[in-house]
């Protein structure tokens, strides 16, 4: 059973699929949500899935610089201890890229952590199939219809506590579509329909449709709650900015105590093949942009931040030697990066491979040590209690040999 509430859908499950023409307005009613079970410790937990589309150069966010072919391999982009490319070290061999200030200082504080050399299953180069392996959490790419994230919520126990999927953005994430409930809230730049407009559609619902009417009104609440004159794109308002101001919505919505636990949402653009280095290269746009929603997230969960769990993940990622165009294109293994008050931080997790030539995956690209179905499985069972069991057979089906990353939380 689909029931996404998307931004201009209505209420599929209660409304026979009516459709409310009021653009902008993200429509959910909570009341109408299963509930699940309570955390057996009294804990209310937050789960955020952030996926970078694109494919994330590892190497350049989360840079070896003490592995002795590092600096010849990225050449220009690399960065170093000190310097004008000085990176935020993290230990004496793991340095974090200098636009990530935010997350740097999460990671001093232990509740952000790393994971590197990480890869999904999926061992070719189109952005397409690595997206769809990501996202529907199954060891190829294929016609699936589901993702991960939404069949792990299926499998929370019933109980008295809401506990909704949120999708952000004008589309549903493959990774939260599936039977278990989502709403979706699209923070796009529509035209709004004006308070007399929906005043007056909020009038007639209350005559012709009581349960439309109390549908229209939650969701005008939950876009008021998520919106506001700090959430206005300013003149000049560039994709890092954006980053900021849809993290910043999000994370008013999930703060509310009968607002969703689990959200997830996709930030494109990460294919940097070109200009990818420096102070001012694209990956600097785009991990400032990050960070600064990681930090949104924070701020804006506020008392809940100890309870949550933002993942970021990415379909795999770039080449150990730079291009031509100071850029780096399609490889396979990355890092996951892992950030919130839940989170058992302050480390780098990885089964080094190392950069020697004789060690690089197919010769060109960082090899696969780690896979990152384990990382969600752990965060998954630890933070959300979802058995083993039905992590390897539904969630991640035909999995059982990958084993829950123990020990990723606090």
């Amino acid at each position: 059973m689909e029931t996404t509430i998307d931004c201009c859908e209505g209420l599929s499950s209660v409304t026979s699929r009516r459709s409310l023409l009021l653009g902008g307005a993200a429509f959910a009613a909570w009341a109408y949500l299963p509930k699940f079970a309570r955390a057996a410790d009294g804990r209310d937990p937050r789960l955020v899935v952030v996926i970078l589309r694109g494919a994330l150069d590892g190497l350049a966010t989360v840079a070896p610089i003490g592995d002795p072919d590092y600096a010849g391999l990225h050449g220009s982009i690399a960065l170093s201890a000190d310097g004008p490319k000085a990176a935020s070290m993290l230990d004496n061999f793991f340095g974090l890229h200098p636009a990530m200030p935010e997350l740097s200082r999460m990671y001093r504080e232990k509740r952000a952590a790393i994971v590197h050399a990480v890869a999904s299953p999926y061992r070719d180069r189109s952005h397409f199939d690595g997206q769809d392996v990501l996202e529907s959490g199954f060891g190829g790419p294929g016609r699936v219809q589901s993702g991960w994230l939404n069949r792990a919520l299926e499998a929370l126990p019933k109980g008295e506590r809401v506990v909704s999927g949120l999708a952000v953005g004008p589309t549903t994430p493959l990774v939260l579509r599936g039977a278990a409930p989502t709403v979706a809230w699209a923070p796009v730049a529509l035209p709004q329909a004006a308070d007399d407009t929906a005043m007056r559609l909020m009038d007639l619902y209350s005559q012709r449709d009581p349960a439309l009417a109390k549908a229209l009104n939650a969701g005008l609440q939950l876009d008021k709650a998520a919106t506001g004159d700090d959430m206005k794109p300013r003149p000049g308002t560039n994709g890092a900015a954006a980053m900021r101001l849809v993290a910043r919505g999000a994370a008013k919505l999930m703060s509310a105590d009968d607002g969703p636990r689990i959200a997830a949402l996709a930030f494109d653009g990460w294919d940097t093949h070109a200009n990818e280095g420096g102070a001012t290269g694209r990956l600097a746009q785009l991990l400032g942009g990050l960070d600064g929603a990681l930090a949104e997230f924070e701020s804006g969960l506020g008392e809940r931040w100890r309870d949550t769990v933002i993942v970021v993940a990415t379909e795999f990622g770039r080449t150990a030697r730079i291009n031509g165009t100071a850029g780096t294109d399609h490889g396979t293994a990355t890092v996951a990066l892992l950030a919130g008050g839940a989170v058992k931080g302050g480390r780098v997790i990885s089964d080094w491979p190392g950069l020697r030539p004789a060690n690089l995956y197919q010769g060109r690209d960082l090899a696969p040590t780690t896979d990152l179905r384990a990382v969600f499985k752990g965060v998954l069972h630890d933070h959300l209690g979802v058995s083993e069991r039905t992590l390897a057979d539904a969630v991640f089906p035909d999995s059982a040999p990958v084993k829950a990353m123990k020990g990723l939380l606090g």
